[in-house]
């Protein structure tokens, strides 16, 4: 369990977003707010890439679409299920950047050592 403190932390902080945030925003602001949480997602994506050296940072993006679904209900309707998937897709684009940009500067570290 402490090995995976870094991702615990970072799928909090979704978690905050996408259910807290929805809290404060009123209902003019639907599509601001869903942008708003479209880039949290791609830089919590790229923060578990980057700081992450376990294995299980691949299976974040899955894990966020899926805890996506229940604020579907509380929050918006069936017609926002769509949503999930492009959480997915953002995140999994994170985790790889995130995931690239680690494995360059290690590799420059190594060069440079």
């Amino acid at each position: 369990m402490k090995k995976y403190v870094k991702e615990i932390i970072i799928l909090i902080i979704q978690l905050f977003m996408f259910y807290t945030h929805p809290l404060f925003m009123g209902p003019t602001d639907a599509m601001g707010m869903v942008f708003i949480i479209w880039t949290s997602t791609i830089i919590l994506g790229l923060l578990i890439g980057l700081i992450s050296t376990n294995k299980i940072k691949y299976l974040y993006s899955i894990v966020i679409s899926i805890l996506f679904i229940p604020s579907i209900f509380i929050y918006y309707n069936e017609s926002a299920l769509v949503h999930s998937l492009w959480y997915l897709i953002s995140s999994s684009i994170g985790v790889l950047i995130g995931s690239i940009i680690h494995s360059i500067s290690k590799k420059k570290n190594k060069e440079f050592l």
